[in-house]
């Protein structure tokens, strides 16, 4: 399909100011605005967190980072002072918001772009007023988010033709990580494979007794490193798991929970034969930089939220009621979906994925 590029805006600002995976499903929308105004310089606003990841998006000019560490009421206004000055600086003709929050609408409207095209918010009211041009683009099921995404676009009048997230590791990046990889004893003669056995949300997660005894059906069965993956914040939950593997023999589970940074963990997931994992932004990460996933899915919609195509698959338990996209059951932030999905269950999917896509020789 051939583009019709639009001429016109020479700096152009994207905001997505949602949680890592959010912005990992937003790339083909980046992407979208590179391929339809290509003469333009992009930049986009993420949280700090997600920062080092966007450099690694081919499409993106510059990355500006939105910082909520906690400030003396001196320092916050310097700081919103600097930040915006900075956004100020770039003289921007166009900007997109991804989000109906109110703070991405009031950096839409002090960034000083003519145009500024949002997503219609019904009860937004004040924040709908900042924005030269709205629309009512409603979020069902079953929808990917990624498509939502790029829904803005094609209702602005772009062309979206990629549909999945791409991301290219930078070579210093890839080296760090390498170096991660050889201080940790991870054997560079063996194929590895990821698990990240955590999530943002409790509710989302599988039992750290049941992903070890996954582990231990994997290494009955291929000759693999397993790397744990996850947060600084996650690094003791990861101790425990890797603990629970000890007594197997040789070291076959190395723990790397919070010894890499964003950027990192995609080089990390780039040189792994599958990432297996939660419906976390791991699994988008892993994907974006060509990783075959195996996603374990409770009460969310896989429609909604899984990689696309064949060198993904997903696990969900067959219930009546899955996918309910509420947080646990009852409110109770348990999912009974993962609480009765099984280890064997898991695994043949693990093995059917492996043997037909040859992941592991």
């Amino acid at each position: 399909m051939s583009i019709r590029v639009k001429s016109g805006p020479q700096n152009i600002l994207l905001i997505q100011l949602g949680d890592i995976g959010d912005v990992v499903l937003s790339i083909p929308a980046f992407r979208a605005v590179h391929d339809n105004f290509p003469q333009a310089k992009i930049f986009v606003v993420v949280r700090e967190k997600a920062k080092e990841l966007v450099r690694q998006v081919l499409w993106v000019h510059g990355v500006m980072a939105v910082n909520k560490d906690h400030r003396s009421l001196l320092h916050e206004l310097r700081y919103q002072w600097t930040f915006f000055s900075l956004v100020r600086s770039c003289h921007f003709d166009l900007a997109f918001d991804f989000r109906t929050g109110t703070r991405g609408a009031v950096l839409a409207f002090l960034s000083g772009a003519k145009e500024r095209i949002g997503f219609f918010d019904p009860e937004g009211f004040w924040r709908n007023r900042l924005f030269t041009r709205l629309y009512r683009l409603e979020y069902r099921v079953p929808m990917h988010v990624a498509d939502y995404y790029s829904s803005l676009l094609n209702a602005y009048g772009l062309t979206v033709v990629h549909e999945a997230p791409e991301m290219q590791v930078a070579p210093e990046i890839q080296e760090r990580t390498a170096q991660i990889l050889k201080r940790e004893d991870v054997p560079s003669e063996l194929p590895i494979i990821a698990i990240q056995p955590f999530s943002l949300w409790r509710y989302k997660e599988w039992s750290t007794d049941k992903y070890i005894k996954l582990i231990q059906r994997i290494i009955s069965e291929y000759r693999v490193s397993i790397v744990i993956t996850g947060s600084q914040d996650e690094s003791e939950r990861a101790k425990a798991l890797v603990g629970g593997c000890e007594g197997w023999g040789r070291q076959v589970v190395f723990d790397l929970a919070g010894k890499t940074s964003l950027g990192e963990l995609a080089a990390l997931t780039q040189s792994c034969q599958l990432f297996i994992g939660s419906d976390s932004a791991g699994i988008h990460i892993a994907a974006a930089v060509g990783t075959p996933t195996i996603a374990i899915f409770g009460p969310s919609a896989p429609t909604s939220w899984a990689p696309t195509g064949s060198r993904h698959a997903i696990v969900q338990k067959d219930l009546p009621c899955v996918p309910c996209r509420r947080k646990g059951c009852d409110g109770f932030e348990v999912s009974r979906c993962l609480e009765e999905l099984g280890v064997e269950e898991v695994w043949a999917v693990i093995r059917s994925h492996v043997d037909t896509h040859a992941l592991i020789k």
